[in-house]
């Protein structure tokens, strides 16, 4: 099955991951990975971070004459601004090691972040072991990660996109037309949103807050289309869809909510406003030969999909680290004190949204596996096809 695993600090000398269990045969090449990185580095609101940093992948294992060989495949992106970090970051030991002397040591823990936290529970007396490591820059290879899983999709006709759907208590209203390419469509915007007037508003609001050294949080909607009736299942807890789907989301730094469908709205309204009425569809493989005539579940039900597109929304509170920071205690001596300020943006909503898309393309993309298995791309694609073409004839039969 799909898995992968990430590592590398913030300010350490590079970042890199390893994806296991992707097929033989699936075309890839570094273009496609530095293409989703370069998304996620954009957005309205990002510090200077984004622009000292040019992500791009170097394929160290796993991948041979543009495809894939079967084997875990090895990513690496450089830290640009390990320079500047070395003599902190440094892994070997130092004289000024002893008496706490390397620079930029963080005893003024900051509140929202995981500093005090990891601080006491590994036993640490500098937070900046912690801080390196929880930082959103982690994000980049589980982007670089997505971006294979997506590969893969994208060879079923399986297209994933996000937009952002609210920004500081902004709403942004929906199109009146979808477009066929929602993230491109999204990434033609500065705040990946579809609604131009709301972003304007958005975009105020996100000076004022830079003015003010405060932070704003969102939301965003991630779509799946061209998906297949069936993958997740209902038998067991851990083998739902939606519960897969949940922990990827809220793995993401600062998501602290996440809906499909109509999510709790559903709470508040009746079974009739809420239940998507099933009507037949004869020669729609996809989706066993019906069609839901709304689709406020969002794509899922009793754990697996259905085939209609499946929509997910997250919340992302407003970044911890202020530049006019909050009260807290100095860990060194357990006085009062004000917060450390580092750099950071005052939003990232919209970069949310493409880590959003890079981790629901890693569920989907395992959910695919577990459910038509298969060592190369064309053995996946028979198990596909096969199945297809039996729940296609199902209803009525």
């Amino acid at each position: 099955m799909l898995r992968f695993t990430t590592a590398g600090e913030s300010h350490g000398p590079a970042l890199v991951a390893i994806l296991e269990g992707m097929p033989a045969g699936v075309p890839l090449v570094a273009a496609q990975v530095d293409a989703q990185l370069q998304r996620r580095q954009q957005g309205y609101g990002r510090g200077r971070r984004m622009q000292i940093e040019r992500d791009a992948v170097t394929f160290t294992g796993g991948v041979r004459a543009g495809e894939t060989t079967g084997a875990p495949i090895a990513m690496l992106v450089h830290n640009r601004d390990w320079p500047n970090w070395e003599d902190v970051m440094d892994p070997a030991p130092r004289p000024e090691d002893a008496d706490g002397g390397r620079r930029r040591v963080l005893t003024r823990v900051r509140p929202g972040h995981a500093d005090l936290t990891g601080l006491l529970k590994y036993d640490r007396r500098d937070a900046r072991d912690i801080l390196e490591r929880a930082s959103a820059r982690e994000t980049t290879m589980r982007v670089a990660c997505g971006a294979v899983a997506r590969a893969f999709l994208a060879e079923f006709g399986v297209r994933i996109g996000s937009h952002l759907v609210q920004l500081g208590g902004i709403d942004a209203a929906p199109p009146a037309t979808w477009p066929e390419d929602l993230a491109a469509a999204a990434d033609a915007s500065p705040l990946r949103t579809l609604d131009p007037a709301a972003e304007a508003r958005m975009i105020n609001a996100i000076d004022a807050a830079r003015r003010d050294g405060d932070t704003l949080g969102g939301s965003c909607e991630v779509v799946a289309t061209g998906l297949p009736v069936g993958l997740g299942s209902h038998v067991s807890w851990d083998r739902k869809l939606d519960g897969r789907i949940g922990q990827a989301m809220l793995s993401i730094p600062a998501v602290k909510g996440v809906e499909i469908g109509m999510g709790f709205a559903a709470a508040r309204a009746a079974g009739a406003a809420v239940h998507d009425p099933i009507l037949p569809a004869p020669g729609s493989a996809r989706t066993g030969g019906v069609r839901r005539e709304s689709n406020r579940a969002g794509g899922l039900e009793g754990g697996m999909t259905t085939g209609e597109p499946l929509v997910v929304r997250l919340a992302m509170k407003p970044i911890a680290t202020l530049m006019r920071p909050l009260a807290t205690v100095d860990t060194a001596t357990g006085a009062t004190a004000s917060a450390a300020a580092e750099r950071s943006d005052v939003t990232a909503v919209p970069a949310m949204g493409v880590i959003a898309e890079a981790m629901l393309g890693l569920v989907l993309a395992h959910a695919w596996l577990e459910k038509f298995g298969g060592d190369s791309l064309d053995e996946v694609r028979r198990n596909h096809d096969a199945y297809l073409a039996h729940v296609a004839g199902r209803v009525g039969a």
